[in-house]
């Protein structure tokens, strides 16, 4: 009988859901009805405190919406028919104490304490739940017609997915401080991609992907100290695990000597000019193509940018591709060799056959990340619109052959975005990748699982503030902000995110001169929040309040007025202490600036 073949080992088709129940994230499972057709079963983001719920639809409908969403699929799309092999067990002590059985085949449990997911590929793909409790079993999920990938990315919203050391295949799962993960959320969503264009009646639908990678690395890993509480100690537990090597000292400040109120004097008003034309350029150059008066050069391209026809060549040498003072004959030399190098590189993920890229788990990992990005980056640019347009093409090209030249870090989320602009200039593959090496060269860190770039950049930011404006600083610390986590996507993507296309362009040209510090980027972050701190603080806000305020500010702020700002933060400084702390080592136009 039909009852006795589910109790003993048999497939019994059902489907998953990941459920926000405010106080929980629950994974249930549901037997389905021979009648009912899994096929016809779509995952519906509904981000109402960051929901995850997969839904059935009427085959009509699921056909409707398959057709106007293969321009943006992504992970979540699909839902397939999920099955797992039930065997007979009794009822005494091996049976399940956290999960719950509600029917036949059905059961539920808390994200919290599902301890690893280990995922097979043996024909089709099929995942080992095992929980915290080491007598609790599940049944093996299969995932007969795909599936398994969306329900792992919609776990990673409310739990941290990493690689046992000992076994690739298996899954560690940490479940973080909730809120502050959603406000993570919340602030890296990208309301542009995907979702909103598949369910516009739900405003509140966002991206689930963006940058996973790299968030996965970031839900408490910067809260080292509290003046009013202390970390439970389960949570310090947590960051030791998902960041090793971080110290945490509950008592005093971590990284950075405490810096009394200091008088910096009335911040000096400073004048912004007119971008760097082709003639003043040339000008620059001596009868064999040399650049020459460099220092003097970067200073004009700080205080105006560039015009755009400029932009092709001057990034070459702003970013290091070309040295400052190589002839035009030897830049013609270079750019031989460098094509050369970037089309062999290229040919190496482009001979890889199919089969062996089924063995090849990293490669198709990035290869699947990169594509679904790609379809998702700056669509609405005139460069990268429509779904033949070649530019997409060459993104995605530069991009695989990136993971060629460092496969250690091979993708990650949010290069997508720094890739962009460059080949939006550049219009030509081999310039546009090597200008791309060099800036990820700057960028590396941002991106690497250890994440100490990103550490030190937020502790860096948060000692310029505390100087710069105490008040607003303390502020920000008893709304538990002290360490400027809403500051998170402006460093990792230089603000990409957060400014027009062409005012990206300005800023990151700008920045690219390295005047007047190392880190002026830092000192344009302090100018945004200078902006924004009465707001914040007359209005009162919070922590989730403060998250979505800076979120919001997206495509709204003045470029001119945030660099003039930034700038005369830099001079105010100049003297202080601060700048060894934070590597503000302040140039002229009349340093020694050779590169």
């Amino acid at each position: 009988s039909d009852e006795d073949a589910v109790g003993q080992d048999s497939l019994v088709s059902g489907s998953l859901r990941v459920v926000d129940k405010d106080a929980e994230v629950i994974v249930e499972y549901k037997p389905v009805e021979e009648t009912v057709d899994t096929s016809n079963m779509l995952c519906a983001g509904k981000d109402s405190s960051s929901v995850m719920e997969w839904d059935q639809v009427s085959g009509e409908k699921s056909l409707h919406l398959l057709e106007s969403q293969q321009s943006y699929e992504t992970e979540w799309d699909m839902v397939n028919a999920v099955s797992f092999k039930k065997k007979s067990c009794s009822n005494g002590e091996g049976s399940l104490n956290h999960c719950h059985e509600r029917s036949r085949g059905a059961f539920s449990f808390a994200v919290s304490d599902l301890r690893s997911i280990t995922v097979k590929e043996e024909g089709w793909t099929f995942l080992v739940l095992k929980l915290k409790d080491s007598c609790s079993s599940l049944p093996a999920l299969h995932f007969h017609h795909g599936g398994s990938r969306e329900f792992l990315d919609s776990l990673r919203r409310f739990a941290l997915l990493s690689e046992a050391p000992e076994d690739d295949t298996c899954l560690m799962v940490s479940t973080p401080n909730r809120a502050l993960s959603q406000s993570f959320e919340n602030l890296l969503d990208d309301n542009n991609f995907g979702l909103v264009q598949k369910f516009r009646k739900d405003p509140y639908v966002t991206t689930l992907g963006g940058f996973s990678k790299v968030t996965n690395y970031i839900f408490d890993a910067f809260r080292g100290t509290e003046e009013q509480h202390q970390r439970p100690p389960e949570e310090v537990e947590l960051l030791g695990e998902v960041i090793p090597g971080l110290e945490i000292n509950q008592q005093e400040e971590p990284g950075f000597e405490v810096i009394t109120r200091i008088d910096l004097g009335t911040r000096p008003e400073v004048n912004r000019t007119g971008p760097l034309s082709s003639e003043d350029w040339i000008r620059h150059q001596d009868t064999e193509g040399r650049m020459i008066n460099i220092p003097l050069l970067k200073q004009v391209i700080f205080k105006g940018g560039l015009c755009h026809a400029l932009r092709k060549e001057a990034w070459k040498f702003l970013l290091g591709y070309v040295p400052w003072d190589s002839t035009l004959e030897e830049r013609k030399v270079l750019q031989r060799s460098r094509t050369d190098e970037y089309f062999r590189m290229k040919l190496q993920w482009k001979s890889v056959s199919e089969e062996q890229e089924r063995r090849n788990s990293r490669l198709r990992d990035y290869r699947s990340l990169i594509e679904k990005d790609v379809n998702r980056t700056d669509r609405s640019n005139r460069f990268y619109e429509g779904m033949d347009n070649p530019g997409l093409v060459l993104l995605h090209d530069i991009l695989m052959t990136y993971c060629m030249f460092d496969f250690d870090l091979g993708y990650v989320q949010g290069m997508s975005d720094l890739l962009s602009p460059i080949l939006y200039v550049m219009e030509n593959e081999v310039d546009a990748f090597w200008c791309f090496v060099c800036f990820m060269d700057q960028m590396h860190q941002n991106f690497e699982e250890q994440m100490q770039g990103m550490k030190t950049q937020l502790i860096q930011l948060s000692t310029l503030l505390r100087l710069l404006d105490l008040s607003f600083w303390n502020y920000l610390e008893s709304q538990d902000s002290g360490f400027l986590y809403f500051c998170f996507r402006w460093l990792l993507i230089r603000f990409k995110r957060e400014l027009s296309f062409q005012d990206v362009l300005r800023l990151w040209e700008v920045m690219w001169t390295g005047l007047p510090c190392d880190n002026f980027h830092l000192l344009v972050c302090c100018a945004i929040l200078d902006s924004e701190k009465q707001k914040i603080m007359e209005e009162n806000y919070g922590f989730n309040e403060i998250l979505k305020h800076i979120n919001e500010l997206s495509m709204k702020l003045d470029i001119e007025d945030i660099l003039q700002k930034a700038e005369g933060i830099c001079e105010q400084i100049t003297s202080c202490k601060v700048r060894s702390i934070t590597s503000l080592k302040v140039r002229s136009a009349t340093s020694d600036n050779e590169p």
